[in-house]
């Protein structure tokens, strides 16, 4: 990693006109400025280093060892708390900052951990503009910088010299597809790769994070049927991926044991034109489910246009549940009901387990991490129910 800055430059002598450099000083500024470069001189006016302190300075203004610095800043050794703490009031005062070229010499590890999202290849989709995938690149971003990693957003491409220019420690592949080509070179590599997403199959991921999509789409659908719902639609994705293919299965099990015909429309998720076509799709057949479970973001706001175009009303004729992280669903009319899949407690999980493997700690963490999901119940899935008591007619003085 190259990095190019500019310093300011400054107590340059000029004269007051700024027209041409000030006379040169006399030999001994010279050998003054010559004594100090390259040391850490305190600027009288304010107090700070003139230049970057290292780990010796540090070390010499607590009045502790280099070692005793390094574990008290890396959170390592069996040190006081005291200690800690002061070492790294020191540190603060001195504007310590710890090499990135002197930790990757040390310790052979560049610091850096990646995260991307594989399934969609090199397919133009940008998945931090999903909230789900924000909020949890968010959470996963702060869980490594509290353990001294830096995150790293790649993006979702197979072309394997994309990542051969960026040394990673190790990365996090949400979702990845059965055979994932970039799971297993990195793996081949060396390097962990810790999935959010259950994988698939045989896919030599370190360890893994996921919900429990089959209880969780199970018990959406019991709340429809619950909610007055008798024909359960689903939008679903075309790809391999493991919350997909869960899902799915897991409304066709419950057609099968509740006596339903299957009633789907599926489409590539990375195709938010395609989510539309098929909410449309789903709508207009003979068949119209009058509840639908979508799979993706915005399945909801896609569904509620669809329903408008057909003049069907939500929830009075057609139920919604749609899996996505936005607050918008909060505003629509009406609120849609949402699936929320924890992803802040995913990001944070992730990077824990990543972070463990790359040390080489046993801290007795499961390496297979089950985050429980959570059902926003709002208005487009709790039918009105009919009134069952009706007021006697009120008389000609009851005006």
């Amino acid at each position: 990693m190259v990095i190019v800055y500019f310093r300011a430059c400054r107590n340059v002598p000029v004269n007051s006109q700024m027209q041409r450099p000030a006379r040169a000083r006399p030999e001994p500024y010279y050998r003054l400025a010559m004594t100090a470069a390259g040391k850490h001189q305190v600027n009288r006016a304010t107090g700070r280093r003139l230049g970057r302190a290292g780990i010796r300075d540090v070390a010499a203004a607590a009045g502790v060892s280099i070692t005793t610095v390094s574990d008290a800043l890396n959170g390592k050794g069996r040190l006081p708390d005291a200690t800690r703490r002061h070492v790294r009031e020191v540190a603060d005062r001195l504007g310590y900052r710890p090499s990135a070229a002197a930790r990757t010499l040390r310790t052979g590890k560049s610091g850096l951990i990646g995260l991307t999202v594989t399934t969609y290849g090199d397919e133009p989709f940008t998945f931090t503009e999903f909230a789900y995938f924000a909020e949890m690149a968010r959470a996963a971003t702060s869980a490594a910088l509290a353990r001294g990693y830096a995150l790293v957003i790649l993006p979702a491409t197979s072309r394997h010299d994309v990542w051969s220019n960026v040394a990673l420690d190790g990365t996090v592949v949400v979702d990845p597809s059965d055979h994932d080509p970039v799971v297993s070179d990195l793996v081949r590599q060396g390097i962990p790769v810790v999935s959010d997403g259950r994988p698939a199959g045989t896919l030599p991921v370190t360890a893994w994070v996921d919900n429990d999509h089959e209880a969780a789409v199970l018990g959406i659908l019991d709340h429809l049927a619950a909610a007055g719902a008798r024909r359960i639609g689903l939008l679903t994705g075309t790809t391999t991926d493991t919350y997909t293919r869960l899902s799915t299965h897991a409304y066709l099990h419950w057609c099968e044991r509740v006596g339903q015909d299957p009633v789907y429309e599926e489409y590539p998720a990375h195709d938010p034109c395609a989510g539309a076509v098929a909410a449309d799709r789903l709508l207009a057949r003979p068949d119209r489910p009058d509840a639908v479970y979508g799979l993706f973001d915005p399945n909801g706001t896609d569904l509620l246009a669809a329903a408008r175009r057909y003049g069907l009303r939500v929830p009075d004729d057609l139920l919604l549940v749609c899996c996505s992280e936005s607050t918008v669903y909060a505003a629509t009319e009406p609120p849609v009901t949402t699936l929320s899949l924890k992803p802040r407690r995913i990001g944070t999980a992730v990077v824990q387990l990543l972070i463990d493997a790359i040390e080489g700690l046993d801290t007795g963490r499961p390496v297979e991490q089950v985050i429980p999901t959570e059902l926003i119940v709002r208005t487009s899935s709790q039918r009105r129910r009919p009134r069952t008591t009706v007021n006697p007619p009120r008389g000609p003085s009851q005006g």
